[in-house]
């Protein structure tokens, strides 16, 4: 069983990823699951002023991704595949994107996730196959 330093270790990564840095995000790990907080700018609107589909993929698989890395230790996550539904346009608010694992194997990860808005409305779902990669995770703070 993985511990509580476990998780502030990938919410450290999470937070210091460069990519992370366009967002604001709140992210809370345990295990089996990653959830994930976004409030809403105009600057993740398209054209239509709503929001853009890549910022609902982005946290889809994020929780997804750190769902998954709860559970291993040693080595990053990467990403095989990704399915994404969209049911419910959102301009306004804060996004949250809720991942967990629903099978694990040796070698395969597959963790669903979905993105719901203030209210509690889905905005997304999506699903996402996993795999342990040979990068090791830096080394805790």
């Amino acid at each position: 069983m993985l511990n509580e330093a476990h998780f502030n270790r990938l919410k450290w990564i999470y937070r210091t990823n460069p990519c992370n840095q366009h967002y604001t995000t709140q992210i809370d790990i345990s295990e089996g699951r990653a959830e994930i907080v976004l409030p809403i700018r105009p600057d993740y609107l398209h054209g239509g002023g709503v929001v853009h589909g890549y910022v609902y993929f982005k946290l889809l698989d994020d929780a997804g991704t750190f769902a998954v890395s709860s559970l291993v230790k040693d080595f990053a996550i990467l990403t095989a595949a990704f399915n994404i539904y969209f049911t419910r346009p959102v301009s306004a608010g804060e996004i949250r994107a809720v991942g967990r694992v629903v099978h694990e194997s040796r070698r395969l990860f597959i963790a669903e996730a979905e993105a719901v808005d203030g209210d509690g409305r889905v905005l997304a779902r999506g699903s996402g196959s996993y795999m342990r990669s040979t990068i090791p995770l830096p080394p805790p703070p």
